[in-house]
């Protein structure tokens, strides 16, 4: 079966949109214990403004103090150059630039029009040079909540145009859940049709209408290997009305490593991280393998009664 790579996001997309702010202790914590479970990638957090996302006004802090595990890179989202200028002194192995395919949806999230959001983020990547990875999402590539349906042909320009500035990953996002799984094979063929083999296309779905592990199955059929996840399916975005949680990367690893995928994930060690996010956060947490457990597990048999 195929090798399928993920990146966590829990302690960005997953916590940013949190109530209650998450101590730094348990972000770096978290990060490490992480670190042991055989991702590929994790985001760690964002160099973005405080006032904006005060949840992670600790960036710097959590960069220089997480345990670095040699095979995971660790990566950050970038709004801007200065945020890539933060970003690179905390020795960032990617940067995770993001802008929309809806132009509302660009507006209301970056304050900025398409066109001067392609230009800011093509200024990143030239002054950032090769000092370190660059992976570009592409936000509401599925549907926007204002504008409804997203024509392909707008994500795949992008794709194209931001392959062209010779970027490492583009990740196609699912911002709000609007996606269905014979949308996700048509786009996912399209847009490895488009870009060249060398470009790492990662595939960022959100449950917020239960069909998030579908969404991920029929990307797995059209050819896709990168996944995003975020540990208990949290997360969602401030200036996407309805979007919830990202898929749960527990219960993606688990539907994939039961279907004979290898994940390079240890299952049942990231359970084991997955049963403490729910007294990290406060509350209880969407997932549901980590509340069931694996199909592996075996239960006793009930005692009849004498």
């Amino acid at each position: 079966m195929t090798r399928i790579f993920f990146n966590e996001v829990v302690t960005r997309d997953g916590f940013q949109m949190e109530p209650e702010f998450v101590p730094t202790d348990a972000k770096v914590a978290l990060i490490d214990a992480l670190s042991d479970c055989g991702y590929a990638k994790i985001e760690a957090t964002s160099f973005t403004s405080p006032k904006a996302i005060p949840m992670l006004r600790d960036a710097e802090e959590v960069m220089g103090r997480i345990r670095r595990v040699p095979g995971v890179e660790y990566a950050v989202l970038v709004p801007n150059l200065r945020g890539a200028e933060r970003a690179l002194e905390s020795r960032a192995d990617e940067l995770n630039l993001v802008m929309s395919a809806s132009e509302t949806h660009n507006q209301a999230n970056l304050r900025m029009t398409r066109a001067q959001s392609f230009a800011a983020l093509g200024e990143v990547i030239r002054v950032v040079g090769g000092r370190a990875a660059i992976n570009v999402s592409i936000s509401t590539a599925f549907g926007c909540p204002m504008e409804g349906d997203v024509p392909a042909s707008e994500v795949l320009q992008l794709a194209e145009r931001f392959a062209g500035l010779g970027v490492r990953g583009i990740t196609v996002c699912d911002t709000t859940g609007m996606a269905h799984p014979l949308q996700v094979q048509s786009l996912c063929e399209a847009v490895q049709r488009l870009l060249p083999p060398q470009v790492q296309l990662t595939l960022h779905f959100h449950n917020t209408r239960g069909m998030g592990l579908a969404n991920v199955l029929a990307a797995v059929q059209a050819g896709i290997v990168r996944f995003d996840g975020s540990l208990g399916g949290l997360g969602g975005c401030p200036y996407a009305p309805g979007a919830s949680g990202n898929i749960a990367s527990e219960d993606a690893i688990h539907m994939l490593q039961a279907m004979g995928h290898d994940t390079g994930i240890d299952l049942d060690r990231l359970l084991a991280v997955a049963v403490q996010l729910p007294g990290i956060v406060g509350h209880a947490v969407p997932s549901q393998v980590a509340k069931a457990g694996p199909i592996s597990r075996r239960h006793a048999a009930p005692r009849q009664p004498a």
